[in-house]
């Protein structure tokens, strides 16, 4: 029977977990991480599936310290799976793996490399992300590749909707490559390097907008770090607002070049750089949800700024 050490977290470990189970790989050790308490946890729990299949589970701080090395070197494991993994596992680690070790990447191989792939690509308004299955390599998402499936971006899907239909692809590139790959037969194509791209990780002071960028590129950021992500924040009249939802008004002209939000025929906009309009769907005004009843009760017919 072949064997792997999964090392998983999030609903892609998840749903590749149980895509490894479903296949007849037998899974001696799961290494995961303990939820973050500052983290809100919208997703499913690696640590419980490991657990209902009576898989021991561990969450070490240092995935490569020398006794994580050691307890996965004796369980000499075919494979070693990486899923939605936080931690790089270093070459000794990945020598382990008689058979191989593989990621699985929240991304079309070999764009965006690097951390939170999802959010990326819908900040940079791309039309199309997916899953890539890859060989681990010392550099990270530079592996030979096993598998890919590419899924849409709609123009109002938020990261996190766009994260489910990932997860789906994730869940597909492995299962079609699960019967070549334990039989030793897949074919593994290399990355084309001239087309790569990398992005690091996000904090959440990265989600502030700047109101001199078009309309497009700020409903990209909204959408990009939506809740359950830290979202898009403001300053309306000096007062911190937090920008939920947005749609693009491509037909109607803002009404000033200066940045800031009105109430126009019921609606709350936001006049924005490049003489674009945003229609601002759901924000709220220091914790407590702003609509355009609300603001005409505070402001009138004003225009007020943002920053």
């Amino acid at each position: 029977m072949p064997s792997a050490v999964v090392f998983a977290y999030h609903n892609v470990g998840v749903r590749c977990l149980s895509t490894l189970l479903a296949h007849g790989v037998e899974v001696p050790l799961v290494v995961t991480h303990e939820d973050r308490p500052f983290e809100t946890i919208w997703f499913d729990s690696v640590a419980k599936l490991a657990q209902e299949h009576r898989i021991p589970v561990i969450a070490p701080e240092n995935v490569n310290a020398p006794e994580v090395l050691e307890r996965v070197s004796k369980l000499k494991p075919g494979f070693l799976f990486s899923f939605y993994f936080r931690q790089m596992l270093k070459p000794a680690l990945l020598a382990t793996a008689a058979q191989g070790a593989f990621n699985m990447h929240g991304s079309l191989l070999p764009k965006y490399r690097g951390r939170v792939p999802v959010n990326w690509a819908v900040i940079k308004g791309e039309s199309t992300t997916g899953a890539t299955l890859h060989t681990m390599v010392e550099k990270p998402d530079a592996g030979l590749i096993a598998g890919q499936m590419a899924v849409p971006i709609l123009p109002d899907d938020t990261a996190r909707e766009v994260f489910g239909k990932v997860t789906v692809a994730a869940e597909l590139v492995l299962a079609r490559a699960l019967p070549a790959l334990l039989a030793g037969t897949l074919q593994l194509t290399p990355q084309d390097f001239t087309k790569a791209s990398y992005f690091g990780g996000r904090k959440p002071e990265d989600g502030k907008i700047n109101w001199h960028q078009s309309a497009a590129a700020i409903h990209n950021l909204v959408r990009g770090v939506a809740p359950p992500y830290p979202g898009a924040f403001a300053a309306l009249d000096g007062k911190p607002l937090r920008v939920l939802r947005t749609i693009v008004e491509e037909q109607r002209a803002p009404r000033s070049t200066d940045a800031g939000l009105y109430v126009d025929n019921g609606e709350l906009l936001a006049d924005c750089g490049e003489g674009t309009l945003l229609r601002i769907l759901a924000c709220e005004l220091e914790g407590e949800a702003l609509d355009a009843k609300r603001f005409t009760e505070m402001y009138a017919e004003r225009k007020v700024p943002l920053s």
